[in-house]
């Protein structure tokens, strides 16, 4: 049953992200800032973590997510470090994936050629 609600809550964030692309005037790029900063709002609310429950990867997965991890860092570094923690809480906790995607993109750009 996991698998089919992870497959239907990021299936839905993905056509309501397609949506908002489709039928309003914003960019991809804008898209995805905004979904970024739903994540986050939802996260900060405390809405988003009933979402991870019950989705697993189908929440973490999306942009939503990351705003969702960035916003954790925040209160947990925060929670430990005072003030400070504004200033590292969301580098830290998204510290794993953005070295992934750093890392397996430049590995994607040595093993193929880009046409220009």
């Amino acid at each position: 049953m996991s698998f089919i609600w992870a497959f239907l809550i990021g299936g839905s964030l993905c056509v309501a992200a397609q949506l908002v692309v489709d039928l309003t005037p914003l960019t991809p790029a804008h898209t995805m800032v905004l979904f970024v900063v739903l994540g986050a709002v939802l996260s900060g609310f405390g809405l988003y973590q009933g979402l991870l429950k019950l989705a697993g990867a189908g929440a973490s997965v999306p942009l939503t997510g990351f705003g969702n991890v960035l916003v954790q860092g925040f209160i947990k570094d925060v929670g430990s470090k005072g003030t400070s923690g504004l200033l590292t809480g969301g580098l830290s906790a998204g510290a794993t994936g953005l070295t992934a995607a750093v890392l397996l993109g430049a590995l994607m750009a040595l093993v193929f050629s880009p046409r220009g």
